[in-house]
């Protein structure tokens, strides 16, 4: 009898507390604090008497447990993930691989990996001002690093004058601790000033002496590795990257500039300019010397290889590793051992054994790699995931994941943090080089199937563009093509994006870019243009291919309805201004938010703050103060068939804010800000359920929900919900599954 009147009873409950709180709605209040109170004091007599729990007070559906996981990070966190974006590493003759990041968001700037594990981190190189860099370097007792120490008004403890940074070179033990020297700068007294225009580009060492590239200066730099004082320095144009050979002798990659092509040059340890140099690479970006003594130089180019040359005599090439092409040989895309992809640090052990960093472009992304001497990988760190979400490809039933840049294939029957498998990177800087990915930061994700075919929509943290993709696997392999774009107008007027990029767009105004020809190119007749309120305040895909969009407008008419025209010849959505829908906005909300509408019952989930719960404050990113469902949307209904208030601010603090939300099945599933707590309603009647929070598989930690689209959730064949949510924080995607028990 427990297991039964448990429900039944919270049924009765949820109705008459329904009905209470359409009463609070009416201004009774004294009625509601009275019927309340009898009616908790009656409900609670039954349950004492009958021994039944009360966990339907609290929850519709009886609690019922849901599992946490995570794709994207080799690692859950706690005291283990791989850092955000390596930049540069240093492989030790021991095989311990130093690395630097200009950021990662909890604090590894430069960390210390081993045998495929982290082992430490540098410490102290993140907050109070301090970021990582590009470049690091060791030797015997010391690690080297570049960093940048901005101001942070405290001159007495030996910060920078407000509105100077220094960028510097900062010394630690090889244990990870700051290493202080006599005319150190900074709290600790651990960094060396190298210039107050531009980061060090390069570092370079033997026991002595520490070379640094100070490429604002056209300088290389040489320090006492003990002392940190200046030997001496001398010219050299645009030094980035550098190593010592064998003879105590330089070669510095020379970055290119306008028609000057890069190169790597030589030079003696004096700075006398040797005639050796090495001009046949197309974009070097890390630079080191092997076991052998032979140069190792990381072509990012598009044959994305490590070449390696003889430096007896004059330069060699005499072998090359990875695929031809990295990620794009093959099937382009197609993530395999030996295909590489926008390398950013090469080095060996002392037996040979080979370590290669892939950044991907446009930061995408940590994936560390060590191999053989035989190229055969021996192992892989990933840190894939920052300031992104994921979303379910619904032809693959959630196996087949997409984020912005990656693609992962799941198998829910292993142990959480094993289920995924990074099966493709779907960037192509090299065929695509207008991709907007490269060219702006967009972090929320939508897979839809559109004519049966895929595509994936992306929108930004401010929620100013909408980016289209669709695939061509015959074509392109895993890559995702540019097909179209959304963007809104600008505050203030002008053009919607400054800069150079995108090529032809229009002057002012909103405007839609289709890629009529597919080349995935921006290009002077792609463009239909319109003017627009410029307050945008979310987007939505639905499953038909149509566009919403909200705008935070106060004149009653804030929903645009872009109906999907069909797929042009290329395979590209079409969408117009002239085909553009407007719609009202319900009374009740006064800024409205998000957008969530289901083609296949015509329901229409709205959030926003409402006149019954206003902001306090302006946060531009989070859901609003409550969400909403409409029932018969098409035929004009703008009468909710529930309300429900969600966790906002309503003291100004800034401690309690919803920051996403998505309906999945039937369900409504919203994310906090700070404590990145899922809340789940009923989506029928608006009751909450359950709450989600990151389990001991995560370090029952996540950082705080950044994006207005952090949150996705996705209903598999079999019941189950698989909710995705943002965690860049420790560079990953949480994963909740759950399979909720009937409460129909």
């Amino acid at each position: 009898m427990r297991n039964r009147l448990t429900p039944q009873f919270g049924k009765i409950y949820q109705k008459l507390h329904q009905y209470i709180r359409n009463l609070a709605h009416t201004g009774k209040l004294r009625k509601l604090k009275f019927i309340n109170f009898i009616l908790l004091i009656g409900i609670g007599i039954i349950f004492a008497a009958i021994g039944t729990t009360t966990d339907w007070a609290t929850s519709k559906t009886p609690v019922t447990s849901y599992k946490t996981s995570w794709i994207g990070n080799t690692f859950g966190g706690g005291d283990k993930w791989v850092q955000n974006n390596i930049e540069a590493m240093y492989v030790a003759p021991n095989g311990k691989v130093y690395t630097n990041s200009i950021w990662d968001e909890a604090g590894r700037e430069a960390g210390i990996y081993q045998d495929g594990d982290v082992i430490g981190a540098l410490k102290d190189t993140h907050g109070w001002g301090r970021v990582g860099g590009k470049a690091i370097t060791a030797n015997s007792k010391y690690v080297y690093i570049a960093m940048q120490q901005g101001s942070v008004g405290q001159i007495d403890k030996d910060y920078p004058s407000e509105g100077t940074k220094w960028y510097c070179v900062r010394r630690y033990d090889l244990a990870g601790e700051p290493a202080p020297f006599t005319a150190g700068r900074g709290w600790d007294k651990s960094m060396l000033i190298v210039s107050n225009q531009n980061a060090v580009t390069g570092l370079a060492i033997t026991d002595k002496e520490l070379y640094v590239s100070d490429a604002a200066d056209n300088r290389v730099r040489v320090y006492n590795t003990d002392t940190m004082k200046e030997i001496r320095s001398f010219n050299v144009a645009r030094p980035r990257g550098m190593t010592v050979d064998g003879k105590g002798n330089l070669w510095i990659i020379q970055s290119k500039v306008g028609n000057s092509p890069a190169k790597i040059v030589h030079y003696s340890p004096t700075g006398k300019q040797l005639p050796a140099e090495i001009t046949d690479i197309v974009e070097p970006s890390a630079i080191a010397l092997d076991h052998q003594g032979r140069l190792l130089i990381a072509d990012n180019g598009p044959r994305q290889q490590m070449l390696t040359y003889n430096i007896q005599d004059q330069p060699t090439q005499v072998a090359t590793f990875g695929s031809q092409g990295g990620v794009y040989g093959g099937v382009p895309g197609e993530v395999k051992d030996l295909k590489l992809y926008g390398l950013t640090g090469v080095g060996t052990d002392t037996t040979g054994n080979i370590y290669i960093n892939s950044n991907g472009f446009n930061t995408s992304g940590t994936d560390l790699r060590k191999f053989s001497p035989s190229g055969k990988l021996v192992w892989q760190l990933l840190g894939l995931i920052f300031v992104d979400n994921a979303d379910a490809d619904p032809k693959t039933d959630g196996i087949d994941l997409f984020t912005k840049q990656e693609q992962f294939l799941m198998d829910y029957s292993k142990p959480a943090g094993k289920q995924w498998t990074y099966k493709a990177y779907t960037v192509n800087p090299f065929k695509y080089p207008q991709d907007p990915r490269l060219h702006t930061s967009p972090d929320g994700t939508w897979v839809r199937r559109i004519q049966g075919k895929p595509f994936v929509f992306l929108t930004d943290m401010y929620e100013s563009f909408l980016q289209i993709y669709r695939f061509n696997p015959e074509k392109d392999g895993k890559i995702a093509i540019p097909a179209g774009m959304f963007v809104g107008t600008r505050g203030g007027g002008g053009q919607s994006i400054k800069g150079d990029w995108p090529p032809y767009q229009p002057e002012k105004g909103e405007w839609i870019w289709r890629d009529r020809n597919g080349n995935g190119l921006f290009e002077k007749n792609e463009y239909d243009q319109s003017e627009d309120y410029p307050f945008i305040g979310g987007w939505w895909v639905d499953n038909q291919g149509d566009v919403w969009k909200t705008l935070r407008t106060h004149d009653g008419i804030g929903i645009r309805h872009y109906p999907l025209q069909g797929l042009d010849d290329h395979g590209n959505p079409i969408y117009t201004y002239s085909s553009m829908q407007k719609q009202k906005t319900p009374s009740f909300f006064t800024d409205l938010r998000r957008v969530e509408y289901i083609p296949e019952t015509d329901t229409m989930y709205l959030s926003g703050f409402t006149v019954d719960h206003p902001p306090v404050g302006d946060d531009t990113k989070v859901v609003g103060s409550e969400i909403a469902r409409f029932d018969n949307w098409s035929q004009g209904n703008s009468n909710p068939r529930w309300r429900v208030v969600i966790p906002h601010d309503t003291t100004g603090k800034r401690e309690v804010l919803t920051a996403s939300m998505s309906v999945a099945g039937d369900y409504v599933f919203a994310v906090t800000v700070k404590t990145a707590e899922v809340y789940v309603y009923n989506a029928k009647t608006g009751d909450f359920v359950i709450n989600f929070k990151p389990g001991p598989e995560v370090a029952n930690e996540s950082g705080w929900i950044d994006i207005p689209y952090g949150i996705r959730a996705f209903r598999r064949a079999n019941g189950e919900y698989l909710v995705f949510v943002e965690e860049n924080w420790k560079a990953k995607v949480i994963v909740y599954r759950w399979r909720p028990e009937n409460n129909s």
